[in-house]
Parts: C-alpha cells; structure tokens; sequence
C-alpha cells in the first residue's frame, strides 16, 4: 500500500507530500492543477524515462519518493523474490522483523541535464532493478501500459487464483521438480559419456595393472636386505668359511689358544686372588666366542648362491620403483591406490549402467508432469468461460456493453514448431525445458475488443484512455481476490462516462478497494463521493510563478469540491446538497 508520495522541483510542483490510506483514494482538480503530474510521477517511480522539461525551472533536479507498507506473508512473496536477488539485506532485516509490516521507500531523482538515479530504502539500485520492483508493488490504469496485468505469466496465476487451481499447480510442480533432477542427471551422463568411457578405460587398467603387481605394505623393506645377501653370497659364504675355520675348526685356532690361556690362569687363580676376576672374564668370553663360531658356522652351511632367486627378487624391485615412481607413491600409496582405483571402477561402471535404467525413469516421470499439466489444462478451460463471464457481466454494468473479452489458452512451445530430423534425447529435454513452465504447459492471453468490429487483441495493444481503465477495473474486479495485493491507480476512468454510470463506476472502485488499494484520478463527484479519502490538487501564482498545491479535504471543504464538480459553483445550495446526498450514499 502506498502510504505517501513526496515530489519536489517536478514541473510546477515546488513540494508536494500526499498521504493516502487503504480502500479507494481520489484526486480531484481542474485541468491543469497537477493531477497528471501525480500520475507522471509515480510513472518516474516505475522507471520511466522523464519527458523533457520536467524538472522546475531553476531548481536542480526533481525528486519524487514513494513509501510502501508491505504485509510479510503470502500477499508479498514476489516482493520477497526482488529482495532476494537484488537487496538480500532486506531480506535480513525483514527476518528479524518477524511478521511487522515491511517498508519500502522508492526514489527517483531526475537533473536538470536529464541523468537520473534510482535508489530504494536510500541505497542505490539500476533502474533496471526498479523497473522490477514497482510493478510488484503497483499499476496505472490509463494513458500507459505500466500494467501488471498485461504480463501473461500474472494472467495466469489470476486465472489460477480465479479457479483455485493452486493444488493442482503444487502437485504439478512437485513432479515437474522430480523430472527436472532426472533430466539434469540424464544431461551431465550424456555429456560426460566420452570423458567417462575415457576415464573407466583408463581406471580399468590401472586396477588390472596393480592387482596383477599385488602390492603390499612393507615389501620393499623385506626383499631389499635379502638382494644385498644375494649379490654377494659366493664371496660371504667362502670368507665365512675362512672365518670358522680360524675361530674354532684349524689347528692353533683362536679359541684352542683362548681355553689355553684360560687353563693357565684356571690354575694360578687359588694363589693369586687377583686373577678370579680374570679368569670370569676369560670364561665369559670364551661363552661368546664359542656362540659367535656356532652362528657364523650356521650362517654359512645355509647361505646359497642362487642367482635365480637374486634374479626374481630384482625383477620384483625394480616392478615396485616402476609402480612407486608412476604412481608417485610409495608401497603402502600403491595398496590405497589399488582400492581407489576399484571403487572408481564401480562407481563408473554403475553410472554407464544407470544411464540404460534412468532413461526409463526420465521417461515415467515426464509422463507424469503431462499429465498433472494435463489435469491444469482441463481445469483450466473449465474456468475459461466462468471468468469470460463474469468479466462481460461487469463490462456492462461499467458502460462497455459492446466490448468483448476472451481467453486464448495455448500450449508452451507451439510457437517453436515440432522438430525434425533425428530427435535424441538432449533435444527432447530441451524442447520440455521450454514447454514445461513454472506453472504448467500452457500460455494465457487476455484478450479484448473495446468497440464492435474490433479484432480481439492482446491487453496492450488495445487503446489508451477512460475505456482501457475501465476495462482494466473489470477485469481487476473479476479478480479482485486473486494474485498479490498492489496499490492500483486509475487514471481518466471517467472519460466518457455520463451521471448515470458514474455512481457505478465509484461503487466498482470502491469494492475494489476492499482487495487493493485504489488512486483514482477522477473528475465526477459520484466517483469522488465514493472515495474514503479524497485530494485536491489546485494551482496558484505567487510572485510571478505557477506553483501546484495537493491538500486533502475533509468535511465542509470536500463538500465544496463535490459541489464544484457537479455544477462549477461551490456557492450553490442545489449543488452542495447533492454532494451531501451523494457522500451519504457512499457512507
């Protein structure tokens, strides 16, 4: 809901601060007073390009602010989806807020060399991110096409919320979603099949590669002391030999002249106490030198010369470094490598398996979004003609007994044709990627016909002016409940309309009002009768400028300016009696 409006330096404008509230709100004035810069204004607040001349004569630029209250629930959820992409500290903010009513603040400034800026809550935004943001938040009904209304997707969430179809829109998203995932994966298994098949080649390999090796942990460290042994067996084995028999075998050996030695001080040790130490010793020692001689024999009668064996262990290093030095690990890298490579095996094998089985998957669930899209369609066309109805009915009760409306329902995608040639399947998925939309396989249209022998044509194509807003207050009245609430603004919704109509149209606008805040740029008292708020724009010189004034009336003062509208004299007691009669009937 708008809530207030400030402008500075726009034309005649020098300032202007307008409040309005809920239900309907109208601006009356003579030609000239300002009214169509109230509506120029929120135009330059929906991003249009300013006309030239705008900004006041002497002032530097013109500014023109919009203060929004928003609700936090379901009613503001595209609002929600702005913030999100656009000023996700807003987002933040709004979150600790909790349930409070949300504020906006729009702002446009445009200079006197025609640059302009956009900022929303005073933080700068590109005017691309505000031509976003206003219509989510309001329209104008009149001599422009900044209309919600003409967006075919909003068409379709009214004609959604109309029929109260959105179960059936959750539960066709829901599998729109499932076939969304399957696609995807079916995409990324298509375009990875070479890299895979590459990769599994390769894996595969490598597997066999080292489970034939069948490396384990450690190896190395066992067959490198056993080749050092090897190699040099035949020379070890005959200086052992040499060695045992010096030790203990040959006559005058080291340990026949060691016992020799040891009887000798065996036998002095009684008279001499100071060789028992010596003789422990020399018994130790020859212990030792006994058990050294029983190994070094030992060492030798089981060292043999097999070059085989030496053969079969360097083989089996030098295939360990090769592995080790490809693999840029070492043994206990190769054993993790070896189960790394078996997994990768399985994973790959199990996706070039899955693609046979997804594509049977894919193809039940795209069988089941069209038909959920299917049940949309049919429920959709049942409340085709509910709504052509109800809009025609109110066609006439606003004056436009000969304008005609209709619904065109098409299918998503009709207007690229059927493919031909060979069809595969990433050309099937990315002809459903575009039929298959966010709420279903169809396309809406409204379309109309504001004067016999007129084709039928899109919202915006059809003719400016009073007939278009109130074509625009039907439709909206049709719908009134349906869609996100937005402040709506109608300008010259009485052109054409004579006395009788116009008691009609307020009371369309005024039960309007009830669903959406509506601004309504009016020149009939019936229809500013109506209005639980009304404003009056009015022009003055002072000191040899135009300036433009906005006031809101109450009591005597708006009687008088009902009074002005019905008979051009505030000061005749015919005309403020009607206007008393007419405010009563509204109230």
């Amino acid at each position: 809901m708008l809530v207030e409006l400030i402008i500075r330096d726009l034309a005649i404008i020098e300032h202007a601060s307008l409040s309005f509230g809920p239900g309907l709100n109208v601006i009356s004035g003579e030609t000239g007073a300002g009214k169509s810069l109230l509506v120029g204004a929120l135009e330059l607040l929906l991003g249009n390009r300013p006309k030239p001349g705008r900004v006041r004569s002497g002032a530097e630029k013109a500014v023109v602010e919009g203060r929004f209250l928003v609700g936090a629930g379901k009613e503001s959820a595209s609002i929600a989806r702005w913030a999100r992409r656009h000023m996700p500290q807003l987002v933040a903010q709004w979150a600790r807020a909790g349930d409070e009513e949300r504020e906006l603040i729009l702002g446009r400034s445009v200079f006197a060399d025609g640059r302009t800026r956009a900022y929303v809550n005073n933080r700068p935004v590109t005017r691309e991110a505000l031509v976003d943001l206003a219509p989510r938040l309001f329209e104008i009904h009149g001599q422009n096409d900044h209309q919600k209304l003409h967006d075919p997707s909003e068409q379709l969430r009214l004609v959604d919320g109309f029929g109260k179809l959105d179960e059936l829109v959750a539960s066709y998203r829901v599998a729109r979603d499932a076939w969304r995932v399957l696609a995807e994966r079916a995409l990324r298994l298509r375009a990875e099949a070479t890299t895979r098949r590459d990769a599994l080649d390769l894996a595969r390999f490598q597997c066999a590669e080292l489970a034939a090796a069948a490396p384990r942990e450690g190896e190395r460290a066992e067959l490198e002391p056993q080749r050092e042994l090897l190699r040099h067996a035949a020379s070890l084995k005959e200086g052992l030999s040499r060695t045992v028999g010096e030790l203990c075998e040959d006559d005058g050996s080291v340990l026949d002249r060691a016992r020799s030695l040891a009887r000798f001080v065996e036998g002095w040790k009684a008279q001499v106490g100071a060789l028992a130490p010596v003789a422990e010793s020399l018994e130790s020692a020859l212990a030792h030198l006994d058990d050294a001689a029983r190994a070094l024999q030992s060492l030798g009668e089981r060292l043999e010369v097999d070059p085989a064996r030496l053969e079969e262990i360097e083989t089996r290093l030098a295939e360990l470094e090769r592995l080790e030095r490809k693999y840029q690990t070492d043994g206990a890298g190769l054993v993790a490598r070896l189960a790394e490579l078996r997994a990768q095996v399985a994973r790959l094998e199990a996706d070039e398996t899955s693609t046979e089985t997804l594509a049977a998957e894919l193809a039940a669930a795209r069988a089941l979004v069209l038909a959920r899209a299917g049940e949309l369609r049919r429920a959709r066309k049942a409340v085709r003609p509910k709504l052509i109805k109800a809009v025609q009915a109110l066609f006439g009760e606003l004056g436009l007994p000969k304008a005609s409306f209709d619904i065109r329902l098409a299918q998503r995608g009709d207007e690229e044709g059927e493919a031909t040639g060979e069809v595969d399947e990433v050309s099937v998925i990315a002809a459903d990627s575009t039929r298959f939309g966010e709420r279903g396989m169809d396309r809406i249209e409204f379309l109309l016909a504001a004067n016999p022998g007129e084709p039928l044509a899109k919202l915006e194509q059809v003719a400016s002016g009073g007939e278009t807003a109130r074509i625009m207050l039907a439709l909206r009245s049709a719908l009134a409940s349906c869609g996100e609430r937005r402040s709506l603004l109608f300008d010259e919704i009485d052109s054409g309309v004579g006395g009788r109509l116009g008691p009609a149209v307020g009371a369309h606008l005024r039960r309007l009002g009830e669903h959406h805040q509506v601004l309504c740029v009016t020149h009939l008292p019936a229809i500013a009768a109506m209005a639980q708020r009304h404003l009056k724009a009015a022009k003055s010189v002072e000191g040899e400028r135009t300036r433009s004034a906005v006031e809101e009336l109450t009591g005597e003062a708006r009687v008088l300016e009902i009074a002005e509208m019905i008979a051009g004299g505030g000061d005749q007691e015919t005309a403020r009696a009607e206007a008393r009669r007419l405010l009563g009937l509204a109230s």
